[in-house]
């Protein structure tokens, strides 16, 4: 087994870094180190956790462009993506600075065993963030800055490939004014990474990844009975309705199926289009994708870059064959290049039906899956006719009735309507299903990791 990582950039094929694995020694360390800022931290006034946390987002912005330049180099995100990527993330820590204090503070209660009662949100330890690398700040933001406005440490295992966000990230936290160890990238295995689950000092664990990792990290986290937070994937579905605006449905659906190269666990991926439409759907939608282009993200004409990977690359291709050797056709794209790099076409498949990828599982790529349905009803069958339940989306000209829909029948965590949305930092992010549990954004995230302790006073 390998003691280092190197990180490689998707558009190229060259070597960026090669970092040393931390032993189990050196992450115990680590993590003894973190419960020991926390014993420190947790003390701190909620206003002041709150302007260090303001000074967070500060020192994100003042490393835009650099943060910027070094997505671009790990994970092939366009520079304009990236750049709204470490603006979202100062959004995050704005709106946790303003709201913080706020949502954590004590509540008083009227128990009828005591003359007054405190419901107080106390901090609970270190928690331990294993992230993915197709948003390399932003994921890593979302659970981290929650965590510390909420009085805890935090420790980060990121993706291997973008390991050089996750220490940029450690060292603008502490620019900022964040004490030492409160946040922690760890560089580490798998193995090691269970060891540091069940360390008795991690009192929580998040994950954000694909659902057989949440099983994993779940379970490993269930046998030292450690509180788990799991964003997993999805294959949510836009439903372009009878009454739907075309103009709107093709926007929509092109922006949110090519988004960050496709690699987004929130992005449109199957479109459920009903009878009435689906023709003229079909043929503008695969006209307006077929126009897009995928290369180098650092030149101007690229719509979107490569995918992270090479293997991954590899993967969606074969989910791809498989859905066509089970009835899917290919209406554009399909072929995987020969050239260097992680490449993938804009790929849109018809005749998608149960039983393959592009209906029952996650195509993590610019991959589109059009659907006929019946009618409306159909429609929202088909939408959650799914094991995930992250997004979705719904276009329609009557926005109540879409929204009556959206509310009560469509079975995910976020719907979408009218356009194509990814995360902001006052509204709830998160899943049912397969898509995981636990919430994030919207002050929800901040009490996700806190003790609600009940203190009753019996007698003044």
């Amino acid at each position: 087994m390998s003691n280092s990582i190197t990180t490689v950039n998707p558009t190229t094929g060259e070597t960026l870094e090669t970092y040393a694995l931390m032993d189990a020694s050196q992450a115990k360390q680590i993590v003894e180190a973190s419960h020991e800022a926390f014993l420190d931290w947790r003390l701190k006034p909620l206003d002041h956790r709150a302007k260090v946390v303001k000074a967070i987002g500060e020192a994100l912005n003042a490393h835009k462009d650099e943060f910027a330049e070094l997505m671009v180099k790990e994970m092939g995100k366009l520079p304009s993506q990236a750049r709204q990527e470490v603006d979202l993330c100062v959004g995050i820590c704005d709106y946790t600075a303003a709201h913080g204090p706020t949502t954590l503070a004590d509540e008083e209660r009227n128990p009828s065993n005591g003359e007054r009662g405190i419901v107080t949100y106390s901090p609970m330890g270190v928690i331990y963030g294993i992230q993915p690398w197709n948003f390399p700040a932003y994921q890593v933001v979302r659970y981290s800055i929650a965590n510390i406005m909420a009085g805890n440490s935090v420790l980060l295992k990121h993706a291997e490939n973008v390991t050089g966000s996750g220490l940029l990230l450690e060292k603008i936290y502490r620019e900022a004014g964040l004490p030492e160890n409160v946040f922690r990238t760890i560089v580490i295995s798998h193995d090691v990474s269970d060891e540091v689950i069940a360390h008795k000092a991690v009192r929580g664990v998040t994950l954000t990844g694909s659902d057989g990792a949440g099983r994993k990290v779940a379970a490993k986290a269930a046998e030292h009975l450690k509180k788990t937070v799991l964003e997993l994937g999805s294959n949510d579905a836009y439903l372009v309705l009878d009454d739907a605006d075309m103009d709107v449905a093709i926007k929509t659906c092109v922006q949110g199926r090519v988004y960050n190269g496709g690699q987004t666990c929130v992005a449109a991926k199957r479109f459920v289009v009903t009878e009435k439409n689906y023709e003229t759907f079909k043929e503008r939608y695969v006209a307006r994708m077929q126009s897009l282009k995928a290369g180098d993200p650092t030149n101007e004409d690229s719509d979107l870059g490569p995918m992270a990977r090479v293997d991954l690359r590899d993967t969606l291709h074969e989910q791809v064959e498989e859905s066509v050797r089970k009835g899917a056709k290919i209406l554009c794209g399909g072929e995987k290049p020969s050239g260097k790099g992680a490449f993938y076409p804009v790929t849109v498949l018809d005749n998608v039906t149960p039983g393959q990828p592009a209906y029952d599982d996650e195509l993590f790529g610019p991959v589109a899956a059009l659907i006929r349905a019946k009618d409306d009803e159909d429609a929202m069958r088909i939408a959650n006719d799914s094991r995930y339940g992250l997004g979705g989306g719904i276009i329609s000209k009557d926005v109540k009735r879409a929204t009556e829909l959206a509310s009560k029948y469509f079975d995910t965590g976020m719907v979408f309507i009218n356009g194509f949305g990814v995360a902001t930092p006052e509204m709830p992010f998160g899943g049912v299903k397969d898509s995981g549990y636990g919430r994030e954004h919207g002050g929800f995230g901040m009490l996700e990791f806190v003790n609600v302790k009940s203190v009753i006073v019996v007698k003044e």
